[in-house]
């Protein structure tokens, strides 16, 4: 089981302006909605990432991470564990700096390619629960 970093994790918070939410829709009930608004909130440019390509907050949104034209820091995954491994993958491929899984969202194999790879990695968190924590985030 991997252990995530509070040095990886304040770095990945502080440190980072584009993050692309994979997963993220129009559906305001779910949990990438909310947490993408909390980011945007703290600065962050959120990018959604999902297959109807939602307008949301003003923010275009594209159906891959390869589609998205310009450099993404963080990849935030709001997918099902078995997902996770080809988006992770993608988010090497487009040269983000970092990815992050939500809450229940593992592939130990696909982290250890991300990190082998020089990304930064946080595993199975929610930054609406680590940047109060880590950081002076309200």
């Amino acid at each position: 089981m991997t252990q995530n970093s509070d040095a990886v994790i304040r770095k990945v918070l502080a440190d980072t302006e584009v993050w692309a939410v994979v997963g993220l829709s129009e559906n305001t009930s779910r949990a990438a909605y909310g947490v993408a608004a909390y980011l945007r909130q703290q600065g962050k440019r959120t990018i959604p990432v999902h297959p109807s390509a939602p307008v949301i907050d003003g923010e275009q949104g594209y159906p891959t991470l390869s589609d998205i034209p310009f450099a993404v820091d963080v990849v935030d995954l709001f997918v099902r564990s078995d997902l996770a491994g080809p988006v992770i993958d993608e988010a090497v491929k487009i040269g983000a700096g970092a990815v992050w899984t939500q809450l229940g969202v593992r592939d130990e194999d696909a982290q250890s390619r991300a990190r082998d790879a020089g990304l930064d990695v946080v595993v199975d968190a929610c930054p609406r629960i680590e940047g109060p924590r880590l950081l002076e985030w309200h």
